[in-house]
């Protein structure tokens, strides 16, 4: 313990505990948001959403590509060894967060590329005349649609999590060790698709469904953060220390102004009226909600490298 104290606890010999800058709470953010797309365009298709000419359903799928590329680029630029990357695919380890994930990524792109062949834009189907035949192949069995759209719910639900349970494995940061992130993060990324999908949909009956959804994942999600914390506050004392970075600490104002209040209460309280149709319909709400989303990941990675199974404990 006193070489502990000397050594590695010198700020002249570690000037810094952080280890992930911007990329990781962008890959988070990213692939949080994408695998509530998926989840929304699996459920369109089980509605046949994908049929109306004025549905987002026919673009989700290739947002959610694009997003997800961004993301991965994010996490690609964190990488110390890029060229090594290949590895991860040399190897299954069913014990490893990052090997589930990175399997998982992978699976995704096939997913969405079936989405989207199903739900071709008019650009597609003008230009691309294969796709639109095997398109009109699967219109005439609708078991296939449905199945592409279960395989689609699956997968985002596991991209969901596992950005949640990616922290949650490192038992080294005591903020991070809670079987609640993943689902944090999962109902997290839920909200602001639905907010996302919200801002640009032309859709009218659409746009009532997804801010009624969005009602739904932030009520949800303000209930998990409670938990998430209540189960930090009634741990260990590591935990209890680490827990009040973001209820009392240095991280305190910008997680209960910017991520509970502007990201959830608020946006919550505005879109509750809207759907009750007291007040109209406003990309305000949904963008508070998406920025809350956004700083919500930032927040749990810097408070999480800033707690410590030492320096916590002490400062607390």
């Amino acid at each position: 313990m006193h070489e502990l104290d000397i050594t590695r606890g010198n700020h002249l010999v570690d000037p810094s505990l952080h280890i992930w800058g911007w990329e990781i709470p962008v890959y988070l953010f990213l692939g949080g948001i994408v695998a509530g797309m998926m989840i929304i365009s699996g459920f369109f298709l089980f509605r046949e959403r994908y049929r109306h000419t004025r549905s987002t359903g026919t673009i989700l799928p290739f947002l959610s590509m694009i997003l997800l590329s961004a993301g991965m680029l994010a996490l690609f630029l964190d990488l110390e060894y890029k060229t090594h990357v290949w590895r991860m695919y040399a190897t299954f380890q069913v014990t490893s967060p990052m090997s589930w994930g990175s399997w998982i990524l992978i699976l995704v792109y096939p997913a969405l590329f079936l989405n989207m062949l199903v739900c071709q834009p008019r650009w597609m189907q003008v230009r691309v005349g294969l796709f639109e035949r095997w398109s009109e192949h699967m219109h005439r069995h609708p078991v296939r649609i449905r199945a592409v759209g279960v395989v689609n719910m699956l997968l985002g639900a596991l991209l969901g999590i596992y950005t949640g349970i990616l922290l949650s494995a490192f038992g080294a940061r005591p903020l991070w060790n809670s079987a609640v992130l993943g689902l944090l993060f999962l109902v997290s990324g839920l909200s602001a698709a639905a907010a996302l999908v919200h801002t640009f949909t032309p859709d009218r009956d659409e746009r009532e469904l997804l801010a009624k959804s969005d009602n739904a994942f932030l009520t949800i999600e303000l209930f998990v953060l409670a938990l998430y914390l209540v189960g930090l506050i009634t741990s260990t004392r590591v935990h209890q220390a680490a827990a009040m970075l973001v209820i009392s600490g240095p991280y305190a104002p910008v997680f209960w102004v910017f991520v509970v209040a502007l990201g959830i209460i608020i946006p919550l309280i505005l879109q509750s009226l809207a759907v009750t149709h007291r007040i109209q319909h406003s990309p305000i709400p949904p963008i508070m909600v998406i920025l809350g989303g956004l700083i919500l990941r930032f927040v749990i990675v810097a408070a999480g490298q800033a707690s410590h199974w030492t320096r916590t404990a002490q400062l607390w």
